[in-house]
């Protein structure tokens, strides 16, 4: 008897599966009303099971769509198959080190000032533009292909190690040096807005753009760079520019230096 009423006593919990701490109201809102809570609205949890095979999760359109707003993204650790996360807004923190399967992150204007994206080594493409960011290691992320940190406060910028880097976008920062030497692969580079007093991109063959303006540079050699189509490098400190090699240029933007740029357009049958 006394065994058959402990199982009586127990049937009640069978269904209650592992529960998520959500204390973001708004963000518990969302899950509850899109299929991913446990049913019952601003008890501060969700049902794990609804979250763990959840592999994309755009909370930047949510708030473009809706009043939600979302400042703190305590639970998203159990969104384990979480490969694609959108969630620019007013987080000042983003702890994605459990989201080992994620590919995609975006996580544009914010207020990060850290950002740890050392375990998430599948990661692919990494937007974290306008945060406040002082550091980013990306030295584990050698399967980026897309880099945006811009508008942030990075003094240095390592991306040696990510050779697969297809486009490298890091604009508005306090970058003083960078090397690129390593990312042959590089097609796209913006990095205007910096401090910038050398730039070498005579490794990077495949450069079909490139924007260095507002730096201060004193040389720039694109004479590698027979791919590219437009270039942006107005506001430095150059002396003259040799684009004899550069037949593929439509686009060139030069002014603000030492050098006449309407006479350089017009000799490039540029307008």
């Amino acid at each position: 008897m006394k065994k058959l009423l402990l199982l009586l006593l127990c049937v009640p919990l069978i269904g209650f599966g592992q529960l998520t701490y959500i204390p973001d109201d708004d963000f518990e809102a969302y899950l509850e009303s899109n299929g991913m809570g446990d049913g019952i609205a601003f008890n501060d949890s969700v049902l794990t099971s609804a979250i763990d095979t959840v592999t994309i999760l755009d909370l930047s359109t949510v708030v473009f769509l809706t009043s939600l707003s979302f400042t703190d993204l305590t639970g998203i650790e159990d969104f384990t198959n979480l490969t694609d996360l959108n969630c620019g807004n007013q987080l000042t923190t983003l702890d994605v080190s459990n989201n080992t399967a994620l590919i995609k992150l975006y996580c544009v204007g914010n207020h990060l000032i850290t950002l740890d994206i050392s375990k998430n080594t599948a990661l692919q493409t990494l937007n974290c533009y306008g945060n406040q960011l002082t550091n980013l290691d990306v030295s584990k992320n050698t399967s980026l292909e897309v880099l945006e940190c811009g508008g942030n406060q990075l003094t240095t910028l390592d991306v040696r190690q990510n050779t697969a880097l297809i486009g490298l976008y890091c604009s508005d920062n306090q970058l003083t040096n960078l090397d690129v030497s390593n990312n042959t692969a590089l097609s796209k580079l913006q990095c205007y807005g910096n401090q910038l007093t050398n730039l070498d991109v005579s490794k990077n063959t495949a450069l079909d753009y490139l924007s260095c303006s507002d730096n201060q540079l004193t040389n720039l050699d694109v004479s590698n760079n027979t791919a590219l189509i437009k270039l942006s490098c107005k506001n430095n400190n150059l002396t003259s520019l040799d684009l004899s090699n550069n037949t593929a240029l439509n686009y060139i933007w030069c002014s603000g230096n030492k050098f006449d740029c309407d006479a350089l357009k017009e000799k490039m049958g540029l307008d």
